[in-house]
């Protein structure tokens, strides 16, 4: 008999069981998407390194705008040129502008850049403005993006392109990231076959080897598939513990419900600690958690949709303590499209396809078995149902998350 643990309890074992034990590596800004930055990013310099145009046009002396406008535009000297990628030599005076390219450095006496659609060039050396600006309008100060000192991407963060390119700003080529967890992934049943061969009847392809390695990899993880292993206590300890013994935990699908041959559960508590056997929610009852040392181990229902969810939920959870990562769940809210009853005292997860009608999003429930994996191969996300609920009305506003990569 399982003694379940609600969704919730099972999240506060593991951040109370699991906290960041991998090393640090230093690699490359380029190769480093994904990653877990291990320490706070500081700038060093100031980004921009000038005063910079964000518009082709002339830099001038706001006040001499002012009260201009089309019928009586503000008649200025044209001082010269700036060019790109160099500093101008020259300043700008009352009285006078400099046409400048959109990032151009902006002479010294300028504070504002007209842009040329608000100009007209008169062909004898002077340039009409037609519209006043403020002082500061269309440029960009040295610094405004960051300083020396100003923490710009912080300890824990999972990196994006966008910081990819921030980090090129700011002239780090280099960057301490967290070293990716090495999981390995064991499929039990004797029922099993490899996804290349055919099944004769009575077996079925090994679906979540490769399920669950997609989503390891997803989340930045090293997977490290591990193979079949037939309904054998002593065939899968060993092949368990050989895999702990190179990798920094373990998934085992299949063989964690408490039947004769579900050998989970006796071989986790073997190799160190079951910390919890049984989840009240739906799919995903029988769902194991445990630890050798500062490893965690899984077991995970061996159909196919029960695994995916619980790895979406408490393996995602486990590996973002395990490197740091500041992670959560990040729903969107959309409108369910049926009545979908539910009272079997446990949270229920049902997969949604999403659309979007008249401005409002629509989530589609998908009905589906824990052993149908195809059902989920169009899926956008999945809706949760607390326990205590009897169901949920249609037109309904509920959380979705998203089936976001990483």
């Amino acid at each position: 008999m399982l003694q379940v643990k609600t969704p919730q309890e099972a999240f506060d074992i593991i951040e109370q069981t699991f906290s960041r034990t991998l090393p640090t590596e230093r690699i490359t800004a380029d190769n480093a998407l994904g990653r877990i930055i291990a320490e706070d990013v500081r700038a060093e310099e100031y980004v921009p390194g000038f005063d910079r145009s964000t518009v082709d046009g002339y830099a001038v002396i706001a006040a001499d705008t002012f009260g201009c406008s089309d019928s009586i535009p503000a008649i200025l000297e044209k001082a010269g040129a700036v060019e790109m990628g160099e500093s101008p030599a020259f300043a700008v005076t009352q009285g006078k502008c400099v046409e400048i390219p959109t990032g151009g450095a902006v002479p010294k006496g300028a504070d504002a850049a007209v842009m040329v659609e608000y100009t007209e060039d008169y062909g004898d050396g002077t340039v009409g403005i037609a519209k006043s600006i403020a002082p500061g309008g269309n440029i960009i100060f040295k610094g405004d993006d960051v300083f020396p000192g100003k923490t710009v991407l912080h300890r824990g963060r999972k990196l994006s392109a966008q910081d990819i390119g921030a980090l090129a700003a700011m002239g780090k080529c280099l960057v301490t990231v967290v070293r990716k967890p090495r999981i390995a992934i064991i499929s039990t049943g004797n029922e099993l076959v490899e996804p290349d061969k055919i099944p004769k009847d009575g077996q079925i392809r090994d679906v979540n080897t490769s399920l669950l390695r997609a989503l390891l990899t997803a989340w930045g993880a090293e997977a490290v598939p591990c193979g079949i292993v037939e309904d054998d206590e002593e065939k899968l300890f060993a092949a368990a513990e050989g895999a702990l013994s190179r990798c920094d935990g373990i998934i085992i699908s299949g063989g964690s419900s408490v039947g004769e041959k579900d050998n989970a559960c006796r071989v986790i508590a073997r190799l160190g600690e079951v910390l919890l056997h049984g989840i009240a929610m739906k799919p995903g009852k029988p769902t194991i958690i445990g630890r050798a040392g500062d490893k965690p181990m899984f077991g995970l229902p061996g159909h196919p949709v029960a695994a995916c969810f619980t790895a979406r939920l408490f393996v995602r959870k486990t590996l973002a303590q395990l490197t740091g990562e500041k992670y959560e769940l990040r729903p969107i809210s959309a409108e369910i499209s049926e009545n979908i009853g539910s009272n079997h005292g446990r949270e229920e997860y049902i997969p949604v396809k999403l659309k979007s009608e008249n401005g409002r999003t629509t989530a589609y429930p998908i009905r589906t078995k824990s052993g149908l994996i195809t059902s989920l191969a169009g899926d956008d996300g999945w809706m949760r149902i607390p326990r205590d609920c009897e169901g949920i009305e249609k037109g309904r506003s509920v959380d979705i998350i998203l089936n976001c990569v990483g």
